[in-house]
């Protein structure tokens, strides 16, 4: 099989990479800076093992890649609020033997929260969801790094909406030879859940900057309480905390490469690198959806969803909040709404 990664950022890279280094044929797409610093330079990934230059074919769309192969896999790696276009774009990517992407190609949604993979069914009949469980960065363009050891990192997967195939027992089997553990589950979106719940902290860290004092700890729960009432007045299973820590266990431990430090998240490095856009909407705005379909008040994650854009779209530097600021502001949020 050949992997076409859509998105060849932190996330994208690292899988690519590990991919390529152990002997798998990848294509990566980007699009702008990334793009062309891939296709000059190759993709240096910096791990706990060493740093790698990978010199792969890197186009910035299905037209400079031609006709697709029947054996090609699709790995959607793109922030969530970017995947509409991804989608639209190689939906209709011509397949050789006839046929389109969407109608004959597997695609895979390695993302955080849960709405890609739906977006991806209106348009893909083969969806897979992949938990993510993978600390990387992007550094600069054409450079990611990933500091977990020994395992990179893990990714649970399946087919969405449930179930499990052939195809994806053989991904899985790519991924475990590429320092992964890919576990194929028949029910992906359990722990895709498991996930939205702990990257609903994500705009917490953006805002304010590491969360490490008592008092944005004791916020991101009250975040995540706010979560898990909504799961449960949906009626959405989620893997729990124990079982998330039984298959991590010591698998993934993180070592820091040399050079600067990781400053936070997915959803800080895109105030860090002044995207114009983040994540909020696809996962505190999950939350805010669901609980508005479920009577379940979350004034919480709506500030922190309001909150989070507003730094983007302004292109506020990231952790610049003062976390004193941030409590006032949430305490506020819920009196406003216990007062309604």
């Amino acid at each position: 099989m050949r992997y076409v990664i859509i998105g060849a950022g932190a996330v994208g890279g690292t899988i690519g990479g590990r991919l390529a280094g152990s002997g798998h044929e990848v294509v990566l797409v980007a699009r702008g800076a990334q793009y062309a610093a891939l296709r000059d330079g190759g993709l240096r990934l910096t791990v706990p093992d060493g740093e790698f230059t990978h010199r792969l074919p890197t186009v910035d769309g299905p037209g400079a890649l031609g006709t697709l192969r029947s054996d090609d896999v699709l790995v959607l790696a793109v922030k969530t609020q970017d995947s509409e276009a991804a989608l639209q774009a190689w939906g209709p990517a011509p397949v050789e033997g006839g046929g389109t992407a969407a109608e004959r190609v597997p695609l895979l949604c390695a993302q955080n929260g849960v709405e890609s993979a739906r977006l991806a069914l209106r348009r893909f009949r083969r969806v897979y969801g992949v938990c993510v469980w993978l600390p990387a960065t992007y550094v600069e363009p054409g450079a990611v790094s990933a500091a977990g050891t020994p395992l990179t990192g893990i990714l649970h997967l399946g087919r969405t909406p449930g179930g499990t195939d052939e195809t994806a027992r053989l991904i899985a089997a790519d991924l475990e030879k590429s320092r992964f553990e890919a576990p194929v589950v028949p029910d992906v979106q359990r722990w895709q859940y498991a996930k939205l719940l702990s990257n609903l902290g994500n705009a917490v860290e953006a805002l304010t900057g590491p969360v490490d004092g008592e008092e944005a700890a004791a916020l991101n729960a009250r975040v995540r309480a706010e979560g898990e009432a909504v799961l449960a007045a949906a009626g959405i299973a989620y893997a729990s905390a124990e079982e998330q820590r039984a298959v991590r266990g010591d698998k993934v431990t993180l070592i820091p490469p040399d050079g600067p430090a990781r400053g936070g998240g997915s959803s800080w490095q895109s105030l860090v690198r002044g995207t114009g856009t983040i994540e909020a909407d696809h996962l505190n705005g999950e939350i805010v959806l669901l609980g508005r379909l479920h009577g379940v008040p979350t004034p919480l994650n709506e500030l922190l969803q309001h909150l989070a854009n507003t730094f983007a779209r302004e292109r506020r530097p990231a952790g610049s909040m003062p976390v004193d600021e941030l409590l006032r502001l949430a305490d506020e949020a819920v009196a406003f709404v216990q007062e309604s």
